[in-house]
């Protein structure tokens, strides 16, 4: 076995169905008596719900989170907390808002509840994102870790299938990136196949049975192990290009973490076959990468960079960003079959 080492970052988790109940005690347990919810303004009922359920420990609501978290958003949204005396935030959303409560915290050091309602995982990583000047710059400091994370399966019924799946392809992503990472471990690698096979097996189902509590548990269960794997292993070529298209282009993250994902998959098949083998035995098939492309197919995701608002002319551009101090990969970043990747996943050619 390889050497490795094993630092996880200690968070308060509480799964089950109908959690959200344990908001108030769980804000208490942090000592905290002024919580500032947050929300995008599409969830801003749900943020009025939890603000209820906190009574007077709610300093109020800010629903103004968007996608990639912009410099200007997470200036308004720290200005709002100062002005307002909050000493705690609770994120309810996904990655966009939990990624606002971590701006905010960035500065402040103040402690967040995370309530997710999609399966992204941010909330349970140490790692931040800021757009700024349209570029999307990346952190990692252990301030922004939320403290407690609240998963209730019931916030996630209401998730829309065309949502739920390329979400749930979004925290596939961490682990199979985690499973060929340069800092992996064997804990992380039994996280990710087990979320992988978790994943696999309930996103069809809750495209066909929105309903089906079952699958709705194991997709929220899965969806907590990629985002435990993204929390304590590195990243590789397809987080990269994803923050590139993402931050420059302004295309939605999840949907982009699944068009991606195969192509990136694929680009490092041969440089990591052990990783490999790992996601399709999880995945069911022969080979990883087409194994990917087949099951975002099945649930109906897009699998084309053209259909999600990916502009033809900015393939070059994406390629040299991507290239220009990218992450580690078990690959060398090449420049020109970075661009054929990009190619392929703007028509969205199953990987051969």
């Amino acid at each position: 076995m390889k050497p490795f080492v094993y630092d996880q970052p200690a968070a308060r988790v509480i799964f089950g169905v109908g959690t959200l109940d344990r908001l108030a005690d769980e804000v208490k347990h942090l000592g905290a008596k002024r919580a500032l919810v947050l929300s995008t303004p599409e969830q801003q009922k749900d943020a009025e719900s939890a603000s209820q359920r906190l009574g007077a420990m709610s300093a109020g609501v800010y629903a103004k989170a968007v996608m990639h978290v912009p410099i200007e958003t997470a200036r308004a949204a720290r200005e709002e907390a100062k002005r307002l005396d909050a000493d705690c935030y609770v994120a309810i959303g996904g990655g966009s808002t939990v990624g606002l409560g971590k701006a905010i915290a960035l500065e402040s050091g103040l402690p967040i509840v995370a309530v997710p309602t999609t399966y992204a995982g941010s909330e349970m990583t140490p790692i931040y994102g800021i757009t700024e000047a349209g570029v999307k710059k990346t952190g990692k400091d252990r301030r922004v870790l939320p403290r407690t994370v609240i998963y209730d399966v019931n916030l996630t019924l209401t998730l829309p299938a065309k949502i739920a799946g390329p979400s749930g392809m979004n925290a596939m992503a961490h682990m199979v990136e985690g499973l060929y990472a340069q800092d992996g471990n064997p804990v992380m690698s039994l996280m990710a196949q087990e979320g992988i096979r978790a994943l696999a097996r309930s996103l069809p189902i809750i495209v066909k049975d929105p309903a089906n509590l079952d699958a709705r548990s194991d997709a929220l269960y899965g969806a907590w192990l990629g985002g435990t794997v993204l929390g304590n292993v590195g990243m590789a070529i397809h987080h990269k290009l994803c923050h590139t298209l993402g931050g420059t282009f302004n295309l939605p993250h999840a949907e982009v973490h699944t068009v991606i994902l195969p192509y990136a998959t694929a680009y490092n098949r041969e440089a990591a076959p052990e990783a490999m083998k790992l996601a399709a035995d999880a995945l069911g098939c022969k080979d990883a990468a087409q194994g990917i492309y087949d099951l975002s197919v099945k649930i109906g995701a897009h699998v084309a960079l053209k259909d999600i608002g990916m502009p033809l002319d900015g393939l070059d551009k994406a390629a040299d960003l991507a290239t220009t101090n990218p992450y580690w990969n078990p690959r060398p970043i090449e420049r020109k079959a970075i661009r054929e990747l990009l190619e392929n996943a703007y028509w969205g050619k199953r990987p051969e």
